[in-house]
């Protein structure tokens, strides 16, 4: 199966706006791994093959301004993988990864540590909430999922984000 990103993506931490993130070009293949329930798929994506666009002025919009050249979060992936259900469309997925923030070449902060599940139902934490959609006839969903983002370390960023704090994901996508 290929999971493969799509616009109308958001992100956001603690009281901040979201983020409008065009992840287009995003994915990877994935994947199946055999279970013992009926109508359950498990899939699993290699963090080596998988691919999530940066954040940038192209991608990503803040308060509907582009963000400003130069600054960009990339992703990297350590973990993706979970259950889909054939028939309901439910999809339940583990997501670790790692986000780097940068700003040029001048700035480099520590990466921000996002451990989540990334699903079709409703997700609720302490400040943000919001719900998926199951998979359709056409592959289409929209995964959710609220991460509490530990401290780096780093004074500047850990005050700037609040850390540690929580943040939400929000996934359009196609899975086929």
């Amino acid at each position: 199966m290929h999971l493969r990103s799509l616009e109308g993506c958001q992100l956001a931490i603690g009281s901040y706006p979201p983020f409008d993130y065009d992840a287009r070009g995003g994915g990877g293949e994935g994947t199946l791994i055999p279970t013992h329930k009926d109508n359950v798929l498990y899939l699993r994506f290699s963090s080596e093959t998988f691919s999530i666009p940066p954040l940038t002025y192209q991608t990503t919009k803040f308060l509907s301004l582009p963000l400003p050249p130069g600054l960009k979060i990339e992703m990297s992936m350590n973990q993706l993988e979970g259950t889909i259900n054939k028939v309901s469309g439910e999809i339940v997925l583990k997501f670790e990864s790692r986000f780097i923030f940068s700003i040029g070449s001048i700035w480099n902060f520590p990466d921000l540590l996002v451990k989540t599940s990334l699903e079709t139902g409703k997700v609720k934490g302490f400040s943000h909430e919001a719900e998926g959609m199951v998979r359709q006839s056409n592959g289409q969903t929209k995964l959710v999922g609220v991460a509490m983002i530990p401290i780096t370390g780093n004074k500047v960023l850990d005050t700037f984000l609040g850390l540690p704090n929580e943040a939400l994901a929000i996934l359009k996508c196609k899975i086929n």
